[in-house]
Protein backbone atom coordinates (compact mmCIF):
# COMPACT_ATOMS: atom_id res chain seq x y z
CA UNK A 1 0.00 0.00 0.00
CA UNK A 2 1.43 3.13 -1.71
CA UNK A 3 1.86 6.89 1.16
CA UNK A 4 0.18 9.05 -1.36
CA UNK A 5 0.31 12.84 -0.16
CA UNK A 6 -2.69 15.11 -0.46
CA UNK A 7 -2.23 18.57 -0.13
CA UNK A 8 0.46 17.66 2.43
CA UNK A 9 -0.68 15.11 4.65
CA UNK A 10 0.27 11.66 4.08
CA UNK A 11 -2.62 8.45 3.15
CA UNK A 12 -2.85 5.10 2.55
CA UNK A 13 -3.84 4.66 -0.89
CA UNK A 14 -4.14 1.19 -2.66
CA UNK A 15 -4.38 1.58 -6.89
CA UNK A 16 -4.92 -0.88 -9.62
CA UNK A 17 -1.76 -1.70 -10.64
CA UNK A 18 -0.54 -2.21 -7.11
CA UNK A 19 -3.19 -5.05 -6.32
CA UNK A 20 -4.11 -5.73 -9.70
CA UNK A 21 -7.61 -7.65 -10.86
CA UNK A 22 -5.71 -10.86 -11.11
CA UNK A 23 -4.68 -10.77 -7.80
CA UNK A 24 -7.98 -9.88 -6.35
CA UNK A 25 -9.24 -12.75 -8.57
CA UNK A 26 -6.35 -15.15 -6.71
CA UNK A 27 -7.28 -13.85 -3.42
CA UNK A 28 -11.07 -14.40 -3.78
CA UNK A 29 -11.03 -17.41 -6.20
CA UNK A 30 -12.55 -19.91 -3.63
CA UNK A 31 -15.26 -17.69 -2.02
CA UNK A 32 -18.71 -17.25 -3.12
CA UNK A 33 -20.00 -13.50 -2.90
CA UNK A 34 -23.35 -12.36 -2.00
CA UNK A 35 -24.80 -9.41 -3.19
CA UNK A 36 -27.75 -9.20 -0.83
CA UNK A 37 -30.48 -6.23 -2.02
CA UNK A 38 -30.57 -4.98 -5.73
CA UNK A 39 -31.62 -1.39 -5.54
CA UNK A 40 -28.61 1.78 -5.22
CA UNK A 41 -25.95 0.18 -5.20
CA UNK A 42 -26.44 -3.80 -5.53
CA UNK A 43 -26.84 -3.67 -9.47
CA UNK A 44 -23.59 -1.78 -10.10
CA UNK A 45 -21.41 -3.74 -7.52
CA UNK A 46 -22.72 -7.27 -8.75
CA UNK A 47 -22.69 -6.68 -12.22
CA UNK A 48 -19.31 -5.49 -12.20
CA UNK A 49 -18.29 -8.30 -9.62
CA UNK A 50 -19.77 -10.49 -12.30
CA UNK A 51 -18.26 -9.21 -15.71
CA UNK A 52 -14.31 -9.22 -13.88
CA UNK A 53 -15.06 -12.68 -13.46
CA UNK A 54 -16.10 -13.27 -9.95
CA UNK A 55 -18.21 -16.21 -8.19
CA UNK A 56 -21.08 -13.78 -7.33
CA UNK A 57 -24.62 -14.72 -6.51
CA UNK A 58 -27.68 -12.21 -5.69
CA UNK A 59 -30.60 -12.27 -2.68
CA UNK A 60 -32.94 -10.44 -3.13
CA UNK A 61 -36.74 -10.09 -1.98
CA UNK A 62 -39.23 -10.73 -4.71
CA UNK A 63 -40.86 -7.43 -6.48
CA UNK A 64 -39.75 -4.81 -8.80
CA UNK A 65 -36.41 -5.04 -8.05
CA UNK A 66 -35.98 -8.77 -8.11
CA UNK A 67 -37.65 -8.42 -11.84
CA UNK A 68 -35.01 -5.90 -12.58
CA UNK A 69 -32.24 -8.77 -11.11
CA UNK A 70 -33.96 -10.84 -13.82
CA UNK A 71 -33.71 -8.53 -16.25
CA UNK A 72 -30.08 -8.10 -15.67
CA UNK A 73 -28.88 -11.49 -16.64
CA UNK A 74 -29.57 -13.01 -12.78
CA UNK A 75 -30.84 -16.73 -12.79
CA UNK A 76 -33.45 -17.78 -10.17
CA UNK A 77 -31.96 -20.90 -8.21
CA UNK A 78 -28.73 -20.20 -10.03
CA UNK A 79 -27.45 -16.95 -9.60
CA UNK A 80 -30.56 -15.24 -7.75
CA UNK A 81 -31.96 -16.31 -4.58
CA UNK A 82 -34.12 -15.16 -1.83
CA UNK A 83 -32.22 -13.40 0.93
CA UNK A 84 -31.45 -16.08 3.68
CA UNK A 85 -30.38 -18.56 0.50
CA UNK A 86 -28.10 -16.25 -1.02
CA UNK A 87 -26.54 -15.79 2.37
CA UNK A 88 -26.63 -19.45 3.43
CA UNK A 89 -24.41 -19.74 0.66
CA UNK A 90 -21.85 -17.01 0.76
CA UNK A 91 -18.42 -16.76 2.38
CA UNK A 92 -18.80 -13.10 1.62
CA UNK A 93 -21.95 -11.01 2.99
CA UNK A 94 -22.36 -8.01 0.82
CA UNK A 95 -25.01 -6.17 2.80
CA UNK A 96 -26.26 -3.64 -0.11
CA UNK A 97 -29.39 -2.71 1.65
CA UNK A 98 -30.79 0.52 2.41
CA UNK A 99 -30.29 1.89 6.19
CA UNK A 100 -33.40 0.91 7.04
CA UNK A 101 -33.88 -2.08 5.42
CA UNK A 102 -30.61 -3.44 6.71
CA UNK A 103 -32.35 -2.98 10.67
CA UNK A 104 -35.61 -5.12 9.57
CA UNK A 105 -33.75 -7.75 7.34
CA UNK A 106 -30.84 -8.21 9.79
CA UNK A 107 -32.14 -10.78 12.19
CA UNK A 108 -32.54 -12.99 8.72
CA UNK A 109 -28.80 -12.29 8.17
CA UNK A 110 -27.13 -12.93 11.36
CA UNK A 111 -27.78 -16.68 11.77
CA UNK A 112 -26.13 -17.29 8.22
CA UNK A 113 -22.88 -15.00 9.85
CA UNK A 114 -21.07 -18.20 10.51
CA UNK A 115 -17.23 -18.21 11.16
CA UNK A 116 -15.10 -17.53 9.07
CA UNK A 117 -17.34 -15.24 6.66
CA UNK A 118 -17.00 -11.48 5.55
CA UNK A 119 -19.57 -9.18 6.65
CA UNK A 120 -19.55 -6.26 3.79
CA UNK A 121 -20.32 -3.13 3.67
CA UNK A 122 -20.45 0.03 1.64
CA UNK A 123 -21.45 2.35 4.30
CA UNK A 124 -20.79 2.72 7.73
CA UNK A 125 -23.95 3.64 9.21
CA UNK A 126 -25.31 0.14 10.85
CA UNK A 127 -21.75 -0.67 13.03
CA UNK A 128 -21.22 3.30 13.47
CA UNK A 129 -24.99 3.37 15.13
CA UNK A 130 -25.36 0.03 16.12
CA UNK A 131 -26.70 1.23 18.99
CA UNK A 132 -29.69 2.12 17.81
CA UNK A 133 -29.55 -0.06 14.56
CA UNK A 134 -29.36 -3.18 16.48
CA UNK A 135 -26.57 -4.53 14.07
CA UNK A 136 -23.72 -5.95 16.14
CA UNK A 137 -22.03 -9.00 14.35
CA UNK A 138 -20.97 -12.16 15.78
CA UNK A 139 -16.84 -12.01 16.84
CA UNK A 140 -15.85 -14.57 14.51
CA UNK A 141 -16.53 -12.80 10.92
CA UNK A 142 -14.62 -9.92 9.31
CA UNK A 143 -16.56 -7.00 9.15
CA UNK A 144 -15.30 -5.20 6.20
CA UNK A 145 -15.77 -2.10 3.93
CA UNK A 146 -15.91 -0.38 0.42
CA UNK A 147 -17.81 2.36 0.07
CA UNK A 148 -17.92 4.08 -3.78
CA UNK A 149 -17.77 7.66 -3.72
CA UNK A 150 -20.60 7.57 -6.11
CA UNK A 151 -23.71 6.09 -6.80
CA UNK A 152 -24.02 2.61 -7.99
CA UNK A 153 -25.25 3.93 -11.35
CA UNK A 154 -22.30 6.07 -11.99
CA UNK A 155 -20.09 3.11 -10.54
CA UNK A 156 -21.53 0.65 -13.54
CA UNK A 157 -21.46 3.41 -16.30
CA UNK A 158 -17.46 4.24 -15.66
CA UNK A 159 -16.78 0.35 -15.40
CA UNK A 160 -18.10 0.23 -18.99
CA UNK A 161 -16.47 3.21 -19.82
CA UNK A 162 -13.45 1.38 -18.92
CA UNK A 163 -12.84 3.96 -15.55
CA UNK A 164 -13.49 3.49 -11.84
CA UNK A 165 -15.10 5.75 -9.21
CA UNK A 166 -12.44 5.82 -6.05
CA UNK A 167 -13.58 4.21 -3.02
CA UNK A 168 -12.67 4.74 0.62
CA UNK A 169 -12.04 1.11 1.93
CA UNK A 170 -11.81 0.04 6.10
CA UNK A 171 -11.58 -3.16 8.23
CA UNK A 172 -13.96 -2.55 11.29
CA UNK A 173 -13.32 -6.51 12.43
CA UNK A 174 -10.84 -8.72 11.13
CA UNK A 175 -11.53 -12.44 12.79
CA UNK A 176 -9.50 -14.32 9.68
CA UNK A 177 -5.97 -13.08 9.34
CA UNK A 178 -7.27 -11.85 5.59
CA UNK A 179 -9.56 -9.54 6.15
CA UNK A 180 -7.65 -6.49 4.29
CA UNK A 181 -6.82 -8.57 1.59
CA UNK A 182 -10.72 -9.18 1.22
CA UNK A 183 -11.52 -5.49 1.43
CA UNK A 184 -9.13 -4.46 -1.01
CA UNK A 185 -9.86 -7.31 -3.26
CA UNK A 186 -13.52 -6.89 -3.16
CA UNK A 187 -12.41 -3.17 -3.97
CA UNK A 188 -10.82 -3.44 -7.21
CA UNK A 189 -13.76 -6.35 -7.74
CA UNK A 190 -16.56 -3.61 -8.09
CA UNK A 191 -14.32 -1.54 -10.37
CA UNK A 192 -13.18 1.47 -7.77
CA UNK A 193 -10.55 3.95 -9.36
CA UNK A 194 -8.34 4.06 -6.09
CA UNK A 195 -8.96 2.76 -2.91
CA UNK A 196 -8.20 5.02 0.10
CA UNK A 197 -8.12 3.97 4.19
CA UNK A 198 -10.96 5.50 6.43
CA UNK A 199 -13.15 3.94 9.59
CA UNK A 200 -16.07 2.93 9.57
CA UNK A 201 -17.32 5.81 11.83
CA UNK A 202 -15.00 7.94 9.84
CA UNK A 203 -17.02 6.98 6.73
CA UNK A 204 -20.28 7.47 8.07
CA UNK A 205 -20.38 10.79 9.49
CA UNK A 206 -18.49 12.13 6.25
CA UNK A 207 -21.15 10.63 4.35
CA UNK A 208 -23.90 11.92 6.15
CA UNK A 209 -22.40 15.19 5.96
CA UNK A 210 -21.16 15.43 2.48
CA UNK A 211 -24.90 14.06 1.44
CA UNK A 212 -26.79 16.70 3.93
CA UNK A 213 -24.39 19.46 2.12
CA UNK A 214 -22.31 20.11 -1.02
CA UNK A 215 -23.76 16.94 -3.05
CA UNK A 216 -26.96 17.11 -2.51
CA UNK A 217 -28.89 19.38 0.19
CA UNK A 218 -27.43 22.22 0.13
CA UNK A 219 -26.38 22.38 -4.06
CA UNK A 220 -30.42 22.34 -4.14
CA UNK A 221 -30.63 25.23 -1.47
CA UNK A 222 -28.25 27.05 -3.10
CA UNK A 223 -29.52 26.21 -6.79
CA UNK A 224 -33.16 27.24 -6.09
CA UNK A 225 -32.18 30.33 -3.58
CA UNK A 226 -30.43 32.01 -6.86
CA UNK A 227 -32.89 30.78 -9.18
CA UNK A 228 -36.05 32.31 -6.99
CA UNK A 229 -33.66 35.19 -7.06
CA UNK A 230 -33.46 36.03 -10.29
CA UNK A 231 -37.21 34.97 -11.37
CA UNK A 232 -38.25 37.22 -8.69
CA UNK A 233 -36.44 39.91 -10.61
CA UNK A 234 -38.21 39.94 -13.81
CA UNK A 235 -35.65 37.14 -15.57
CA UNK A 236 -37.67 34.03 -17.46
CA UNK A 237 -37.48 30.59 -16.41
CA UNK A 238 -34.48 29.30 -19.34
CA UNK A 239 -32.47 32.41 -18.20
CA UNK A 240 -32.74 31.48 -14.53
CA UNK A 241 -32.19 27.97 -14.94
CA UNK A 242 -29.34 28.45 -17.69
CA UNK A 243 -27.19 30.68 -15.56
CA UNK A 244 -28.05 28.93 -12.47
CA UNK A 245 -27.76 25.05 -13.09
CA UNK A 246 -27.32 24.35 -16.89
CA UNK A 247 -23.91 26.54 -16.84
CA UNK A 248 -22.91 25.32 -13.52
CA UNK A 249 -23.39 21.15 -14.81
CA UNK A 250 -22.54 21.31 -18.46
CA UNK A 251 -19.61 23.70 -18.99
CA UNK A 252 -18.05 24.63 -15.67
CA UNK A 253 -18.84 21.96 -13.31
CA UNK A 254 -16.23 18.96 -16.03
CA UNK A 255 -13.78 22.21 -16.02
CA UNK A 256 -13.07 22.10 -12.38
CA UNK A 257 -13.60 18.43 -12.11
CA UNK A 258 -10.87 18.12 -14.72
CA UNK A 259 -8.07 19.99 -13.61
CA UNK A 260 -9.31 22.05 -10.13
CA UNK A 261 -11.31 25.17 -9.56
CA UNK A 262 -7.97 27.13 -10.16
CA UNK A 263 -8.04 26.17 -13.90
CA UNK A 264 -11.90 26.38 -14.21
CA UNK A 265 -11.44 30.16 -13.08
CA UNK A 266 -8.39 30.27 -14.99
CA UNK A 267 -10.47 29.28 -18.32
CA UNK A 268 -13.42 32.07 -17.73
CA UNK A 269 -13.81 36.19 -18.60
CA UNK A 270 -11.42 38.07 -16.20
CA UNK A 271 -15.31 39.34 -14.74
CA UNK A 272 -16.26 36.08 -13.73
CA UNK A 273 -12.75 35.80 -12.17
CA UNK A 274 -12.83 38.89 -10.61
CA UNK A 275 -16.70 38.13 -9.86
CA UNK A 276 -15.71 34.87 -8.19
CA UNK A 277 -12.89 35.58 -6.21
CA UNK A 278 -14.92 38.82 -4.60
CA UNK A 279 -17.56 36.67 -3.94
CA UNK A 280 -16.61 33.48 -2.91
CA UNK A 281 -15.47 34.49 1.05
CA UNK A 282 -18.89 35.55 1.41
CA UNK A 283 -19.99 32.46 0.48
CA UNK A 284 -17.94 30.76 2.91
CA UNK A 285 -18.26 32.73 5.56
CA UNK A 286 -22.31 32.53 5.49
CA UNK A 287 -22.04 28.76 5.23
CA UNK A 288 -19.17 27.51 7.29
CA UNK A 289 -21.48 27.51 10.44
CA UNK A 290 -24.26 25.54 8.99
CA UNK A 291 -21.66 23.27 7.93
CA UNK A 292 -20.45 23.35 11.41
CA UNK A 293 -23.82 22.98 12.70
CA UNK A 294 -24.47 20.02 10.25
CA UNK A 295 -21.32 17.87 11.33
CA UNK A 296 -22.46 18.27 14.78
CA UNK A 297 -25.59 17.12 14.16
CA UNK A 298 -24.44 14.23 12.43
CA UNK A 299 -21.24 13.19 14.79
CA UNK A 300 -24.09 13.24 17.98
CA UNK A 301 -25.98 10.77 16.26
CA UNK A 302 -29.44 13.31 15.73
CA UNK A 303 -29.06 12.84 11.83
CA UNK A 304 -28.87 8.91 12.29
CA UNK A 305 -31.86 8.91 14.63
CA UNK A 306 -34.01 11.01 12.55
CA UNK A 307 -32.93 8.50 9.46
CA UNK A 308 -34.15 5.57 11.68
CA UNK A 309 -37.59 7.26 12.52
CA UNK A 310 -38.51 8.65 9.20
CA UNK A 311 -37.24 5.23 7.36
CA UNK A 312 -39.32 3.29 10.03
CA UNK A 313 -42.76 4.70 9.53
CA UNK A 314 -45.10 2.04 7.71
CA UNK A 315 -45.64 4.78 4.95
CA UNK A 316 -42.60 6.31 4.23
CA UNK A 317 -42.03 5.39 0.70
CA UNK A 318 -45.37 7.31 0.24
CA UNK A 319 -44.39 10.28 1.98
CA UNK A 320 -40.83 10.55 0.35
CA UNK A 321 -42.40 10.21 -2.87
CA UNK A 322 -44.63 13.19 -2.43
CA UNK A 323 -42.16 15.28 -1.16
CA UNK A 324 -39.89 14.12 -4.35
CA UNK A 325 -42.96 14.65 -6.34
CA UNK A 326 -42.70 18.67 -4.67
CA UNK A 327 -39.17 18.99 -5.73
CA UNK A 328 -40.03 17.56 -9.45
CA UNK A 329 -43.16 20.02 -10.38
CA UNK A 330 -41.52 23.21 -9.17
CA UNK A 331 -40.91 25.27 -11.87
CA UNK A 332 -36.85 25.24 -11.76
CA UNK A 333 -37.07 21.35 -12.25
CA UNK A 334 -39.96 21.39 -14.62
CA UNK A 335 -38.04 23.83 -16.58
CA UNK A 336 -34.88 21.93 -16.19
CA UNK A 337 -36.84 18.85 -18.76
CA UNK A 338 -37.74 21.29 -21.52
CA UNK A 339 -33.80 22.42 -21.43
CA UNK A 340 -32.64 19.00 -21.52
CA UNK A 341 -34.56 18.28 -24.73
CA UNK A 342 -33.24 21.35 -26.70
CA UNK A 343 -29.80 19.92 -25.62
CA UNK A 344 -28.05 19.28 -29.24
CA UNK A 345 -27.27 15.75 -28.29
CA UNK A 346 -30.85 15.23 -27.86
CA UNK A 347 -31.98 17.04 -30.81
CA UNK A 348 -30.64 14.65 -33.41
CA UNK A 349 -32.63 12.13 -31.60
CA UNK A 350 -36.19 13.42 -32.74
Amino acid sequence: MAKINFGGVEENVMTRDEFTLAKAKSVLEKETIAVIGYGVQGPGQSLNLRDNGFNVIVGQREGKTYDKAVADGWVPGKTLFGIEEACEKASIIMCLLSDAAVMSVWPKMKPYLTKGKALYFSHGFAITWSDRTGCVPPADVDVIMVAPKGSGTSLRRLFLEGRGINSSFAVYQDATGKALDRTLALGIGIGSGYLFETTFQREAVSDLTGERGSLMGAIQGLLLAQYETLREHGHTPSEAFNETVEELTQSLGPLFGENGMDWMYANCSTTAQRGALDWFPRFHDAIKPVCEWLYLSVQNGTEAQISIDSNSKPNYREGLEKELKAMRESEMWQTAVTVRTLRPENQKKK
